[in-house]
């Protein structure tokens, strides 16, 4: 796979390396895993495969010798031979032929899942591109023209697979995010605590696969007592001294000294990565039973062949 124009920023991303924050390093991974695992899936890849993650805008990539891929998550408008491209279906890419991608239309993240996978090396059990320390995917970095991937091996036809209707629905990405309380939830005063449910945030222009800079209410803290850095899980939403919300994301520092009022619920987390800068957002509380719940039956629904596929 040439790429003839990488788009705004474009990486090699799969599940993440996870188990790996010990030594500093956070899981990275696909911003929204659920396009990511939908698009291998709809090509008989392993649900985790390598793929091209595509951010606000989309790049061109030429096939020398043809592939099968199946683009998921943001429509970018995609076309091969001035033929608008489908999203959630696969497509057999002849040799020599370009697909081209623009600006989104509508969410963040788009994905160019290929059968057989973008085969680049491993880094501690992820082909992931870890931006902010230039680890693992392609040189641990954004693509740029140029670059030539090299893609697996297809071994066998691939069928023309299609989601059931409805499904979409089910994982559509939203903008109200699922809360439960962060280990600080108390340290913030009562005024703060309605806010961070009651009232709207805006995505900074300042955001990235670090964290969302969030705009909107200053949640302030009911004690000024000074925390020792601890832990930072993925979707946690710290608080800094000026009372800014920052939803912490795939690239995470893995430890912080800020306090953390609420987290992201892990069924959630697909929808943060479909945030654009500007979008408005709100925040809904949910016990940690049901954000448990709520995980448990979206990982059933995509690890069902029969329930995802016609």
């Amino acid at each position: 796979m040439v790429v003839e124009a990488a788009g705004l920023q474009t990486t090699v991303q799969d599940f993440g390396r996870e188990g790996f924050g010990v030594l500093g390093v956070s899981a990275s991974g696909a911003a929204d895993a659920v396009a990511l695992r939908l698009g291998n899936l709809l090509l008989e890849n392993a649900g985790g495969m390598p793929a091209l993650e595509m951010t606000l805008t989309g790049g061109t990539f030429l096939f020398p010798d043809g592939a099968v891929i199946c683009l998921a998550g943001a429509n970018f408008g995609a076309q091969v031979d001035d033929k608008t491209m489908e999203l959630w279906r696969p497509h057999a890419v002849l040799p020599g032929k370009r697909v081209v991608l623009g600006a989104t239309r509508d969410h963040a993240r788009c994905y160019l899942c290929v059968a057989g996978g973008v085969a680049v090396a491993e880094f501690l059990g992820s082909a992931s591109t870890h931006l902010l320390s230039g680890l693992g995917g392609w040189e641990g970095r954004a693509l740029r023209k140029g670059d030539v991937l090299p893609i697996g091996r297809l071994e066998k036809s691939i069928r023309q697979r299609k989601l059931r209707a409805g499904v979409l629905d089910g994982l559509k990405p939203g903008k109200t995010l699922r809360v439960t309380r962060g280990p600080q939830f108390d340290w913030f005063a009562e005024e703060a605590r309605r806010a961070l449910t009651g009232e709207e945030f805006v995505v900074s222009e300042e955001s990235n696969r670090f964290g969302l800079r969030l705009d909107g209410p200053r949640l302030a803290a009911r004690l000024k007592t000074e925390m020792i850095s601890e832990g930072t899980p993925l979707g946690a939403i710290q608080v800094t001294p000026s009372g800014q919300a920052i939803l912490l994301f795939v690239e995470q520092q893995t430890t912080g000294g800020y306090p953390k009022i609420a987290n992201v619920i892990a069924a959630d987390l697909h929808c943060v990565g479909q945030l654009r800068p500007r979008d408005t957002i709100r925040f809904e509380e949910v016990s940690l039973a049901e954000a448990r719940e709520l995980w448990i039956r979206q990982q059933e629904l995509l690890s069902s062949v029969e329930r995802l596929f016609a």
